[in-house]
């Protein structure tokens, strides 16, 4: 079990995420289970369902679904990255990268095949981390961050954006 990273090991901000794991949860577990349900949820939507926005200038479905594989992605780079060795990497403009992609452009079936074949790579990689690559440190976006803080802002992110999708898309 990975346990929960300590304040210092990430920036304020990030405890949006972290927090949404619940305590005393195997996060593995959990990034196991949401493999699964959040594949479920958008493989099972309508082309039409996906492409809704809840209001002019917001994400379709679709971009909300291709952002969480890119943030994905950014997060188990890093805990890659520093994982190996302290290392200082770039940030990551969220509308940066959503905005040069064509996310709507794709079947809906295809980018939920995609996050769940991301996320099994990613947990092979989360799973096979020592607890001293664990708890390892870089920088990102000029902020410390630990690996095993970056495992749970992974989770984290994903729960905030499912929270969302219910609140304001379905």
């Amino acid at each position: 079990m990975i346990n929960p990273p300590q304040p210092n090991e990430y920036q304020a901000y990030f405890e949006t995420y972290v927090s949404k794991v619940p305590r005393g949860a195997d996060v593995m577990e959990l990034l196991e289970q949401l493999q699964t349900t959040t594949y479920n949820l958008f493989s099972n939507m309508t082309e039409m369902q996906s492409e809704h926005a809840y209001a002019k200038g917001k994400w379709t479905i679709k971009q909300v679904l291709g952002h969480i594989i890119d943030t994905e992605r950014v997060f188990a780079f890093r805990a890659f990255c520093f994982s190996r060795e302290n290392a200082v990497l770039p940030g990551f403009d969220q509308d940066v990268y959503v905005n040069n992609t064509d996310f709507n452009s794709r079947p809906i079936q295809s980018l939920a095949t995609e996050l769940r074949a991301t996320r099994e790579s990613n947990l092979y990689l989360f799973g096979n981390l020592t607890a001293n690559q664990l708890d390892r440190m870089g920088t990102a976006s000029g902020n410390p961050v630990s690996v095993k803080a970056l495992v749970y802002m992974a989770a984290g992110h994903e729960l905030h954006h499912l929270q969302i999708l219910k609140e304001r898309y379905l």
